[in-house]
C-alpha cells in the first residue's frame, strides 16, 4: 500500500514539511532519515565554535516562536535542539525511520506512485518530497597524495572529537563559512595552525551579543515584541537583497565595514593584503566573525597563499615548501550544485533527473520538475539566498507543496506534472535575472555549476517568492486523474 507522503530529510524543510501535512490532516506521511539523528546541516557540523549566521529572531518557524535563544546568532547545539523539540511536540518523531538511505526512487506512471528503494527495505508513495537541501554532501578536494597523509584528517562537516588537536601541527585547508567558525577555536589548541587560502573570503565583523534572562524574560511574555523583533530584522536582511540582485554598488557600504575589520584585526600590512580579495563583494557568500581576523594574527597561526601541489605521508607541499603537519582539517565546503545525488531519481518514460539535469539542475519555483510528477523539492535550484533566511523560502516552498497536495486529494487526480515549457519560462527567467546580480561578477562559488551558472541562489527578494508560490496555478501543470 503506498503512502500518501513520503520525505527524504529531516532538517528544517522535512520536519517543517511533516508538520504542516499533519494539521491538513495528511497522516500517513513518513520521513526517511540516513542518519541516525534528525537536524540536517545543524546534526552533520559539530565542529567548535559551530553557530548560525542569520540572527536568531528569523531562525525558527513562524508557527512555533522560540523566545529564549541564548544569542543573537543561535549556535549549533541551540538550533538542533530547537529541531528535536519541533518534531516532538508536533507527532513527526514517530514519522521518522532513522538509518534508512535512499538509493533509487522511481515513478511507476501506471500505478501513480513513486517506488523507492532504500538501505531500510521498499516502499512506495503518492507523493515524494525531497528536503535534503543543498549542503549535505562535504566535498574533498582532488589533490595528488590525499589518501597517503599518515596522520589524522576529516571533513569540518565530519569532524572528528576524538582527535585531540592540543599542542599539535594542525593544516586547515579551506577558508569558507565553516573554516572563520572553527579556525579561531583550534587556534587556541594547537602548536601551530596553517591555513592554507585559495581565495581570501570577504569577512565582516559579527554584531553577537548573549541575551539576558530578563530579556528572554520580556520576549517571552510579550509576543507583541517578538513579532516586531521579527519583522524588524527581516526588513533590515530583506533590504540588503538590492546590492546582491540589482545595484552591486550599494555593496560598498558593506565594504568598507570589511575594510574596518580587516583593519581592527590586522596589524601586519603584509598579512592584511593577502586577506583582501580578488573579486567584488558579495560575488561569494560575505561571512561574518569578530574573532577570524584576530586569530590570524596569532604568533602560532601562519597564512598560507601557495597554491597546493600534493599531500605526502607527513603533511602538505606548496609551490615553494613543505609543511610538515599531524592533523589536516578540510574546510572544502558541499557539492552543492548536485542536489539529490547520489540517489538514483527516474521519472516518466525512464528518464533520470541526472541526465535532465546534465546542464545544470532546472526546476520550476526550484520546486517541480517537468517529467517527475508529484515530485517536489525543497531549498531546490534557484533559492538560496545571500541576504536573509532560508527558513523563511522553506515555508514558503511546503505551503506550495501543500496546496499540490490537497489539490491532487481534492480534484482526484492521480499526478501532476508541471509542463516543459513552464519550467522553461522559469528557468530563462531566473538566468536572465542573474546576469544583473554580484554573483556573477567574476569569481568561482559554490552557487556555480562547472561552466559557470549560477543555480543556487534565488535573485530577487524573498517576498517575491512568497507571493510566486503562494499557491499552484493549475495551468502550470499536466494532470492525470484517478481511475
Amino acid at each position: 500500500m503506498a503512502h500518501s507522503v513520503v520525505i527524504i530529510g529531516s532538517g528544517f524543510g522535512g520536519i517543517g514539511m511533516a508538520i504542516r501535512l499533519r494539521e491538513a490532516g495528511v497522516r500517513d506521511v513518513v520521513v526517511l532519515e540516513k542518519a541516525e539523528g534528525l537536524g540536517g546541516t545543524w546534526r552533520d557540523n559539530t565542529y567548535p565554535g559551530a553557530a548560525c549566521d542569520v540572527p536568531s529572531a528569523l531562525y525558527s518557524f513562524s508557527f512555533e516562536r522560540k523566545t529564549d535563544w541564548s544569542r543573537r546568532f543561535p549556535p549549533q547545539a541551540e538550533i538542533l535542539d530547537y529541531l528535536w523539540h519541533c518534531a516532538r511536540k508536533y507527532g513527526v518523531l514517530e514519522k521518522v525511520r532513522f538509518g534508512t538511505e535512499v538509493t533509487e526512487a522511481r515513478f511507476d506512471e501506471d500505478a501513480a506512485v513513486w517506488r523507492i528503494s532504500t538501505t531500510g527495505g521498499d516502499l512506495e508513495a503518492r507523493v515524494l518530497v525531497s528536503a535534503c537541501g543543498q549542503l549535505n554532501r562535504p566535498v574533498l578536494p582532488g589533490i595528488e597524495g590525499r589518501a597517503s597523509f599518515a596522520g589524522t584528517s576529516f571533513h569540518s562537516a565530519r569532524w572528528d572529537h576524538g582527535a585531540d588537536l592540543r599542542g599539535k601541527r594542525v593544516a586547515v585547508v579551506g577558508t569558507g563559512a565553516s573554516a572563520i567558525q572553527f579556525v579561531p577555536e583550534i587556534a587556541k589548541e594547537a602548536a601551530e595552525l596553517r591555513l592554507f587560502q585559495r581565495s581570501a573570503p570577504y569577512v565582516i565583523d559579527k554584531p553577537d551579543r548573549q541575551y539576558r534572562a530578563w530579556q528572554r524574560a520580556v520576549m517571552r511574555s510579550t509576543p507583541g515584541l517578538w513579532e516586531l523583533n521579527r519583522g524588524y530584522t527581516y526588513l533590515a536582511y530583506e533590504a540588503r537583497a538590492l546590492g546582491f540582485i540589482k545595484y552591486p554598488k550599494l555593496m560598498a557600504m558593506l565594504e568598507q565595514r570589511f575594510k574596518n575589520t580587516l583593519k581592527d584585526g590586522i596589524e601586519d600590512p603584509v598579512l592584511r593584503d593577502a586577506l583582501i580579495p580578488g573579486y567584488p563583494m558579495g560575488c561569494k557568500r560575505i561571512l561574518i566573525s569578530s574573532d577570524y581576523y584576530p586569530a590570524l594574527a596569532r604568533p602560532n597561526v601562519d597564512l598560507i597563499t601557495d597554491p597546493i601541489e600534493r599531500i605526502t605521508p607527513s603533511g602538505i607541499e606548496t609551490s615553494r615548501r613543505a609543511y610538515d603537519v599531524e592533523v589536516i582539517v578540510y574546510g572544502t565546503g558541499f557539492r552543492s550544485t548536485e542536489f539529490l545525488s547520489p540517489m538514483k531519481i527516474v521519472g516518466r518514460d525512464g528518464r533520470e533527473l541526472n541526465e535532465a539535469w546534465r546542464d545544470g539542475a532546472q526546476a520550476h519555483l526550484g520546486i517541480t520538475v517537468s517529467g517527475f510528477p508529484n515530485l517536489f523539492l525543497l531549498y531546490g535550484p534557484y533559492t538560496n539566498l545571500g541576504h536573509n533566511s532560508i527558513i523563511y523560502m522553506l515555508e514558503s516552498q511546503i505551503r506550495y507543496v501543500l496546496g499540490c497536495v490537497e489539490a491532487l486529494r481534492g480534484a482526484g487526480l492521480a499526478w501532476i506534472d508541471v509542463k516543459p515549457d513552464v519550467q522553461d519560462a522559469f528557468t530563462r527567467e531566473m538566468r536572465e535575472r542573474m546576469r544583473t546580480t554580484v554573483w556573477e561578477a567574476g569569481c568561482q562559488s559554490w552557487y556555480m555549476t562547472a561552466d559557470g551558472t549560477v543555480v543556487n541562489n534565488w535573485p530577487g527578494f524573498t517576498f517575491a517568492y512568497r507571493r510566486a508560490t503562494r499557491r499552484p496555478d493549475p495551468r502550470h501543470f499536466t494532470v492525470r486523474r484517478a481511475a
